[in-house]
């Protein structure tokens, strides 16, 4: 692993993908001085936490990530983002992956950056296409995505007669229970 040149800092790196994700595993027992944490997905490089990263970190200074997809889902970010920063005299340390950039990598460590950054890319499609495959299975099968509905049909039917007698449409939302937004969508179902 690559230490911080005197007077760098160690700089930790957390992302999750939704809010109630837990943050700590993923630089647990790992020495850092400072850390930032995302709670938003990885789908570009424009989150907070990590363009304040980005500002923090100084030459002789080491980003910490848990791992290259913490970092970036796509293998174009994660390229520009290790080059971004160890042109800048920053280190990169990936944990689980056991990698260090520095700037003057070797051609197999930048190998092994794209190679496992494709890899895990790869996994990610794999794993939206899955998913992608299971909703249209579930969907042929005739099984109802998302939310269940919160009206029956009889009150549905009374919402509707409201509203075509020009009832104020806040009101109802109000008498139903639900959301004005909902009874717009109640009308066009």
């Amino acid at each position: 692993m690559v230490a911080a040149s005197k007077g760098g800092q160690r700089v930790g790196y957390v992302r999750v993908s939704s809010v109630d994700q837990n943050t700590m595993r993923q630089l647990d027992g790992v020495p850092v001085d400072e850390l930032f944490t995302d709670k938003a997905s990885g789908k570009d490089t424009k989150r907070p936490a990590l363009q304040q990263a980005l500002k923090h970190l100084r030459k002789g200074d080491v980003l910490v990530v848990h791992s290259m997809d913490r970092l970036a889902r796509n293998l174009s970010d994660l390229l520009a983002l290790v080059k971004e920063l160890t042109g800048r005299g920053v280190a990169v340390e990936f944990v689980r992956e056991s990698l260090s950039f520095t700037g003057d990598d070797s051609p197999i460590s930048n190998l092994m950056l794209a190679v496992m950054g494709g890899a895990a890319e790869f996994e990610r499609a794999m794993i939206g296409e899955r998913q992608r495959e299971g909703i249209a299975i579930a969907k042929a099968k005739g099984k109802h995505l998302g939310r269940a509905a919160i009206l029956k049909p009889v009150e549905v039917k009374e919402l509707r007669k409201r509203v075509a007698a020009g009832e104020d449409k806040a009101e109802i939302a109000k008498a139903f229970g639900i959301s004005r937004a909902s009874v717009y969508n109640y009308m066009a179902s």
